[in-house]
């Protein structure tokens, strides 16, 4: 009989606030921060600093890691997809922002995403990858348009200019280029740039465009507003170089960002500060350029004078530039504020909605220890909102210890502790302390013990939250507690073992001490024995029944001792490089240890003999555990995977991906319905047992169609990927790739064709047989659920997802794109498929032009379609242009209601409120201004 295991499957992650790999931008509302977590993304409320929503992928893994989110600030389209995200494996992701369900799926990059950017009606979404191609996407659709190449290196930035009709884009090959498109085309490429691209922004009002790199200066372009304008223009020109604005930082610059208004722009640098540059308007540019040039006045008489003296000659200024001067960049970009923080940013944002009262804007900026900052800009300074940093940890997590109860979680990482709720996720306790590498709970579950890198053994108060005791334990890191447990199995009050780098495994007690009689009993420990080792202590496990101890070393042996009179037992020696972790089951019959060397070794723990040898990992194996009362265990590594293991018949059971990062810890429940794990991508995933019943053989089975598959898709995308050459000049392509999905889709239609061509032919014998007297009834085919061939066919083309059908239909041999011609016909008399069938027919008539103008058959269908197709599009473009002139007809009834004027009330008052604020910001400056005159002429 097969033996069937019950599988575990990903049940939540936590852990991550914001991960460095990707940007942050605000919801459509504005009021929500949207950041990345890995191969998820959250809304945060950032005033209660909670996560509102979560946008998740159904299947975690490391390649749909989020690379890039972009927003449509829209009210109007909050329903729809109006948040995107690009993935580490290329493909795109629509969500709606209400529900965070996703709603469409769009492969088309080879390589990570690297810039989204939505057009200004939200109906175009454009995307730029590593694969250097920028791909213009229909969300409405949900497919692909087209593919502009040109760039040679990573796109690394992407804007709409000119209601949304061109396009620019930045890259790491230190060009800017402008498409246009409606003809498909690269208009103009903009060089000057010493060094690699890294962010382009353009103004809301679309004045200038600012572009930074790791050059010392922000280049500003003035943007054409019309064909008109100016006579220095080139005729395709779009970008004119402004100038350069000097930044503070010698760091590259990361982000480029102007705020609503356009009156500020944010340049981020790959390190800690940002230059924040206040963005004059035209009169308060006018004005200070007169100061400019004044001052300049002043140092040219002053010259003059000096030069009459000595007999030479200074030009004089001319009267033109004297009373009308032309500001130049630095009188338009004043630098207002230098943000520094105490880590690394990743990404800025401002908030899309109006600042507080007195604030020019609010800013928002991701870390990479894991945490989200706010900012408010005033003319003053830039002061701290709110902080998000409780909901995860600043670094890796070193270890996890699930209580007695398995209702709370200890993680450790280089400066704190802290308490979750397994089941939710949620933080409840932070405490401070040294760097944890390894933690246990003391039974009764109201202490916890951390031993840290330092040697010392810290006693923390769960329900306090905080750390009671720090006990100078060992002299060298401390790297394994293991509770001493009762002869029955559970977990008693005997006390606890820690192993050390100082060769030392030292036995302790517990004890409840009174500091003073006004105090409460507080937990404390003492060492009662201690056994000497010659070597560094990796880790200690002791048999469930308390009757043996094991201790790993450094020089690879693992050794066993009777627990009471500490005897030497057995030597567990094979491991060619040190044991890194180790576990003894529940009957104290198995002993598994974990090594460097990327093995897990099965032993008896009666004689100390080998059982099996498993290369379990590609990397060190980090941690080993048994399942209670099984011999099943789970094993991490370094590899970034968790694997389930039946150590009775030495087969692997399953591959559980997930992480991004290494693993380095595990906790398992008590009843093994649920497992954790830690990571040094700072997450903890937890993976729950399901009633899902798995099998050896077909596990076995899957990971090899895994492996082929992969094998495949790889020798597919080296195949029809790009070459290694550079790519043609402006040159377009198809916007899809072919994937699993589009093969698969490609054989569905197929199949269907073939199933509809026996159906016809069953229908064609039938009718005969009925003309010759043959009166047998029709038994139409099951498969077809009593539709006709053509109505079968037209279903199966229908449910092709529409980013998946150009390819699908590139996939069909010229004999099924024939089949699937002569159909369309009959198709477009359908009033909701006309827009499919023309889709449908021009990839087939682009794809295979040649051979259908040379192949006879194919000659009538053309011309059967030419003259239905033509009048079928009139008819719906007809139809869409009554619709659209009824709605404009019942919006205006709308606006002649009585209670229409105060509709957009809310809106007019904001905006009062701005044009009051700008007034006061004028009015203090000027006052300034007055103030410094009146210093300068009270000084003189």
């Amino acid at each position: 009989m097969v033996k069937a295991y019950l599988r575990y499957e990903p049940a939540i992650s936590f852990g991550v606030v914001a991960s460095p790999e990707s940007n942050v931008a605000y919801d459509p509302s504005g009021r929500l921060l949207l950041a990345a977590a890995l191969d998820r993304f959250a809304a945060w409320d950032l005033k209660r600093g909670l996560p509102s929503l979560s946008f998740a992928t159904a299947a975690p893994s490391p390649s749909l890691a989020v690379s890039c989110l972009a927003t449509f600030p829209s009210a109007a389209s909050a329903s729809a997809s109006s948040i995107a995200s690009g993935h580490a494996d290329g493909s795109i992701r629509l969500w709606d922002a209400e529900t965070g369900s996703c709603e469409a799926t769009l492969h088309g990059h080879r390589s990570a995403a690297s810039a989204l950017v939505f057009g200004p009606s939200g109906a175009i979404l454009a995307s730029g990858s590593k694969d250097c191609d920028i791909i213009l996407w229909d969300v409405v659709a949900q497919a692909g348009l087209y593919r502009l190449r040109g760039h040679r290196d990573q796109v690394t930035g992407l804007v709409f200019l000119d209601a949304g009709k061109k396009l620019v884009s930045c890259s790491k090959d230190k060009l800017i280029r402008v498409w246009d498109l409606d003809t498909q085309h690269c208009l103009q490429i903009v060089g000057g740039h010493r060094s690699e691209i890294w962010s382009i922004d353009v103004d809301p009002s679309e004045r200038f465009l600012v572009s930074g790199s790791a050059d010392q200066e922000l280049r500003v372009f003035t943007v054409r507003k019309s064909a008109e304008e100016g006579e220095d223009w080139s005729k395709w020109d779009m970008l004119k170089l402004f100038g350069e604005i000097p930044r503070q930082s010698k760091e590259r610059v990361a982000t480029v960002k102007f705020n609503k208004n356009g009156n500020l722009v944010a340049c981020q640098v790959a390190g800690k500060t940002v230059d924040i540059y206040r963005v004059l308007d035209e009169t308060e540019a006018a004005r200070k350029a007169k100061r400019r040039m004044h001052r300049k006045k002043e140092k040219a008489l002053a010259k003059s004078m000096a030069a009459e003296g000595n007999g030479t000659v200074i030009d004089p200024l001319s009267a033109q530039d004297l009373q009308n001067p032309t500001p130049v960049v630095t009188d338009i970009f004043k630098l207002l504020h230098v943000l520094r923080v105490n880590k690394k940013m990743c990404s800025v944002a401002f908030s899309p909605n109006n600042p507080p009262k007195g604030c020019l804007a609010t800013l928002s900026l991701s870390l990479n220890n894991n945490m989200l900052e706010t900012y408010s800009v005033d003319n003053e300074n830039v002061s701290k909102m709110y902080s998000i940093e409780m909901h995860g940890h600043r670094s890796d997590i070193r270890s996890l210890a699930l209580n007695s109860e398995d209702n709370l979680l200890m993680s450790t990482s280089h400066n704190a502790v802290k308490i979750w709720n397994p089941s939710t996720g949620d933080c409840l306790r932070t405490i401070d302390s040294d760097y944890g590498l390894c933690s246990a709970f003391v039974p009764g579950n109201r202490y916890a013990l951390v031993g840290t890198k330092s040697g010392t053994l810290e006693i923390i108060d769960i329900n306090s939250g905080s750390s009671i005791e720090v006990i100078e334990a060992h002299a060298g890191s401390i790297r394994s507690i293991v509770l001493i447990p009762n002869e029955d199995g559970t977990a008693g009050a005997r006390g606890f073992v820690t192993g050390s780098a100082d060769h030392d495994v030292k036995f302790w007690e517990y004890q409840l001490m009174q500091k003073s009689d006004t105090d409460s009993k507080q937990l404390s420990v003492t060492n009662v024995k201690t056994l000497k080792m010659n070597d560094d202590v990796l880790a200690v496990t002791i048999s469930p029944t308390g009757n043996h101890i094991a201790v790993a070393l450094l020089d690879g042996a693992v050794k066993v001792f009777i627990m009471d009179s500490l005897k030497f037992a057995l030597t567990l020696y094979g491991h060619k490089l040190p044991v890194l972790c180790m576990d003894i089951s529940s009957d104290g019959a198995l002993i598994v240890t974990g090594s460097a060397d990327k093995n897990l070794k099965i032993w008896g723990m009666d004689f100390g003999d080998c059982h099996k040898s498993i290369f379990a990992h590609t990397d060190s194996v980090m941690d080993v555990k048994f399942v209670s009362k099984t011999h099943y265990m789970f094993s991490v590594g370094k590899d970034c995977t968790v694997k389930y293991w039946d150590a009775d018949k030495f087969e692997l059971l399953l591959t559980l991906e997930g992480h991004h990062a290494e693993v380095w810890c595990l906790a398992i429940s008590s009843r093994g319905d649920f497992i954790v794990t830690g990571s040094h991508d700072r997450s903890i995933r937890r993976w729950d047992r399901t009633e899902e019943q798995l099998f050896i053989e077909e596990e076995q089975e899957k990971r090899l169609e895994e492996t082929f598959e992969a094998d495949l898709d790889s020798a597919m995308d080296h195949r029809y990927g790009q070459k290694d050459g550079a790519p043609d000049e402006g040159s377009v392509g198809v916007p899809g790739r072919k994937t699993k999905e589009t093969v698969t889709a490609a054989d569905a239609i197929i199949d269907a064709l073939d199933t509809a061509e026996e159906e016809v032919k069953r229908l064609d014998q039938h009718r005969e047989g009925q003309n010759n007297g043959n009166g047998t009834t029709f038994q139409p085919n099951v498969i077809m659920q009593g539709q006709s061939p053509s109505d079968y066919v037209l279903n199966v083309v229908s449910n092709v997802r529409p980013n998946d059908l150009e390819q699908a239909l590139l996939s069909l041999p010229f004999s099924d794109a024939l089949k699937i011609m002569s159909y369309l016909k009959e198709w477009s008399m359908v009033p909701l498929k006309v827009e499919l069938v023309c889709r449908v027919c021009l990839v087939l008539l682009q794809t295979h032009h040649s051979q259908l103008t040379t192949t006879p058959s194919a000659r009538s269908i053309l011309t059967e379609l030419k003259g239905i197709l033509y009048s079928r599009v009139k008819e719906c473009k007809d139809a869409i242009g009554f619709n659209l002139a009824a709605m404009d007809h019942i919006k205006e009834l709308l606006a002649m209601r009585s209670d229409a004027p105060f509709r957009d009330a809310r809106a007019k008052l904001m905006e009062i409120r701005q044009e009051q604020s700008r007034r006061s910001d004028r009015s203090d400056g000027a006052e300034k201004g007055k103030k410094r005159k009146r210093r300068t002429s009270g000084e003189s």
